[in-house]
This record gives C-alpha cells, structure tokens and sequence, in this order.
C-alpha cells in the first residue's frame, strides 16, 4: 500500500513533499515537475501512479489534490532548454523548480528515481516511487495534467501535428506527422524524430 511508506515518515518528518514529472519520453513540448506536499497521514485510495489512470481519473484527482494539499508547485523546462542541456538535466531542473516553488518548507523530500544535487532539504529518490509512496504519485498526477493541459493548447497553434492525441510522445501518428510537415518549434530537435517506419 503507497501509504505505509508516507506514514511511516509522517512519524518523523511533519512535512513531506512527493516529487514526479511528466514529459521525459515525447519528441514535443516541455518536461513538466510537479511538488506536493499532502497533510500528514492522508490517504486517498484512488490516487495512484497516473501513468496507471485514465484521463478523466486523472483530472477527477488532479482538483481533489489541489483542493486539499498543503502546498503543490510545478517546473517547467522548454525544448529548447531541452536541446541545450539534455532530458536528465531539464527534469532536474524542473523538479527543482517546483520544489523551490512550494510555500511550505518540507522536512524530507521524496523524488521519483532521480537526486537533485545542491537540494536544501533531505531528499530520498524512490526507484518507482509513483507506486510506492503515495504523495510522489499525488506528485505525478499535477505533472500529468498540467503537461496534458499545456499540450492541449499547443494544438490549437499546431493543430496538424494533433498533439492533442499523443501528448508529443513517439507515436506512429506523431511520427507521421512530423514526416508529412516537418518539425515544429516545440518539438525537441535533439531526439530522434523519426523512426525507421517513417524514413
């Protein structure tokens, strides 16, 4: 159960801030962070790794989340800053961010499978920790909404790469996409664009 591993901490640590992103994967758009930091010993049963939940679950939990979280905050690193400094380092970068951004000052931060370096606080990265602790996969329900909702409106300036289908992700339909009109200024000219099935 994601919540053992929150509550045990809780005894500890008064505040815990759950840390994910979403975004790491696509050829298009931003890498999104998100922070949250839960009231101590919460639970929601419903709130789980959102790679795990539909969309509609997802934005369901996305407002109860907001609504009761003590402090969320997100990062957000563009495809350029992408290009420039690679995917491991924009994530960082963003995750920084969003923790920087909280009101609250967490006593411990839990991060998904990554360590920040020159963090002020105590941070543990969890291998998989969207499915093991319940407030990194609070964490990656906001940084999957709130890049969805960015992607959503990227559409509507691009609407021939239908990015709102795929999100930027390496699908066959992106990929043709990209094949028929060429790059656009979001996508990430680092990554390999097209696949072997579009050549």
């Amino acid at each position: 159960m994601k919540a053992l591993l929150d509550k045990k901490l809780w005894k500890k640590h008064s505040y815990l801030a759950g840390v994910d992103e979403a975004g790491r994967g696509p050829l298009a758009g931003p890498v999104v962070a998100a922070a949250v930091i839960l009231e101590r010993n919460f639970y929601n049963s419903e709130i789980d790794d959102s790679k795990k939940l539909s969309p509609a679950k997802r934005e369901k939990l996305y407002v109860l989340i907001t609504n009761i979280a003590l402090s969320y905050s997100f990062g957000i690193v563009e495809p350029e800053i992408i290009d420039e400094i690679n995917i491991l380092n924009a994530t960082k970068r963003a995750m920084r961010q969003a923790i920087n951004g909280l009101k609250i000052l967490p006593n411990l931060v839990l991060i998904d499978a990554v360590t920040i370096t020159d963090l002020p606080f105590r941070q543990i990265s969890i291998i998989k920790g969207d499915t093991l602790s319940l407030s990194i996969a609070a964490a990656s329900i906001l940084a999957k909404v709130k890049r969805d909702t960015i992607m959503q409106k990227y559409h509507k300036i691009y609407p021939m790469y239908q990015f709102n289908k795929h999100k930027g992700y390496p699908t066959k339909l992106h990929r043709q996409c990209i094949k028929e009109h060429g790059p656009c200024p979001i996508h990430r000219k680092t990554f390999r664009l097209l696949g072997s099935n579009c050549q």
